[in-house]
Order: structure tokens, then sequence, then C-alpha cells
């Protein structure tokens, strides 16, 4: 297939609908556009579509690009992605973005679920029982000590008095606790996730570079192949997060 071809066949598949012509008032940049990412991004590397648009999900809640959300959680239900790891995807950004603008995506998210038939609140997936008040950091823990070991707790020794360990011990509970613990993704998809929340949000490259916290060695030492995180760069600098590099 010649580009034009590869465009119009990943539009089919993604939004069930044509790709761009000379119609509207901005035809000859929506071809730009969706040539650059649908004809050329989407056909480079190992990541299926599904993958892909969890990959795009993340991106686009990291920006906060509302309109874009919308667009995507529906190419990402066409793709075969379900409801629970749509909101899983988006979720577990508020470790990293805060919760406002995971709101927001939430807000963008659901409203594509109403529109589509999907009965919420979707089933939960929460796995802590709330029993007691160790219960998020014990089992955060287990899931962070084999990945990063001491290195989040050994990063904040600087910090005064009490914040010295109530800092490592609140990203324990938050990141790991919380919603590394849920059900609807694997833990693999979770980290890649991460990976390229991380790239998309800038000014992280600690955190990319090092296992503190969430980082691409930790990915790799979860079984994923490097092939698979050298496909998401492309994604990444689809989207308007290339405009702050």
């Amino acid at each position: 297939m010649n580009r034009k071809e590869r465009t119009e066949q990943k539009m089919q598949e993604l939004f069930l609908s044509h790709a761009a012509g000379d119609e509207g008032t901005d035809g000859e940049f929506m071809q730009i556009l969706q040539g650059y990412i649908f004809g050329d991004v989407c056909y480079t590397g190992s990541l299926d579509n599904r993958m892909r648009e969890l990959v795009t999900v993340t991106v686009l809640t990291t920006l906060s690009a509302l309109p874009q959300i919308k667009a995507h959680v529906q190419a990402s239900l066409n793709a075969g992605c379900t409801p629970v790891e749509i909101r899983e995807a988006v979720y577990q950004c508020a470790s990293f973005i805060g919760f406002p603008k995971t709101l927001n995506a939430i807000g963008a998210m659901n409203e594509v679920f109403a529109g589509n038939g999907i009965e919420l609140p979707l089933p939960s997936q929460k796995t802590l029982a709330g029993e007691n008040d160790e219960e998020r950091y014990q089992k955060g823990l287990k899931i962070q000590e084999p990945l990063y070991g001491t290195e989040i707790a050994d990063r904040y020794t600087w910090l005064p008095g009490e914040f010295a360990q109530a800092v490592p011990r609140f990203l324990t509970e938050l990141c790991f606790g919380d919603f590394q613990t849920r059900a609807g993704l694997d833990g693999k998809t979770r980290e890649l996730l991460t990976v390229v929340l991380l790239a998309a949000l800038g000014g992280a490259e600690v955190q990319l570079k090092k296992p503190c916290g969430r980082s691409a060695e930790g990915w790799q030492q979860l079984g994923r192949k490097w092939s698979a995180l050298w496909s998401t760069p492309a994604d990444i600098w689809a989207f308007p997060v290339c405009s702050t590099r």
C-alpha cells in the first residue's frame, strides 16, 4: 500500500471514517496530520492498534487534550480495548499529572462511554480490602521493591525531618498501593504506559533513565521487549507533545 492507502485503512480501522479530503475549513492541514500519524507512525514499530490507542489515550490525558481524548477513547473501543482497560490507563495518570487533570480526562472518557451505551460505573477493579492503614503501603511495596529496590526511599533522604520518610511512603502508597494493585491492566502494560506518560510529561528524564519510581529500566525488568518500547516515541511525537520539545 502507498501512504494514502495506509492512511485510509487506518482511519477506517480506528474511526470508521474516511481519511480527510479537501472538505472543511482546513482540509489540507488534516491531510498532513492524518498522513503523518495514521499513514506513517501507525505503521512503524511492533504495537498493534489496541496497545497504540492505550498509549495515545495516556499521552492525551497527560496533555489535557480533552477533544482528542474523546476521539481516541472511541478509537480505543473500535480497536478492541475494553472500557475497563481504557479507564485504568486514564486512572493511573493521576499519580503523575495530578487529580484535577485526571478528573477532566475521566469526564471526557465517560461521555464517550455513555454515548456507546456502556453502563456506568464500570465494574470495580480495586483489590485492596481496606481493612487496615498499612495495607496500601505493604502491598504497594511488594510491587515496588522487586523493580526498584530502595531507590525511592534513598532518593529523598535529604529532606528535612519527617518528610524524608513521608514523601517516599506517599509515593509507594499512591503510585503502587492505590493504582498498581488494581486489576484491569497487567503490570507490563501499566509500566509501558508509565514510560510513555513520563516521556510526554517532559522534565522527567531522571525517572525515565533510572529506577526511582517508574522507569524504562523497570519496564524492561518486567519482561517487555525493547522493540515495543522503541515503538512508543514516534507515537508520542505524533501528538501535541512535540511542541514541548
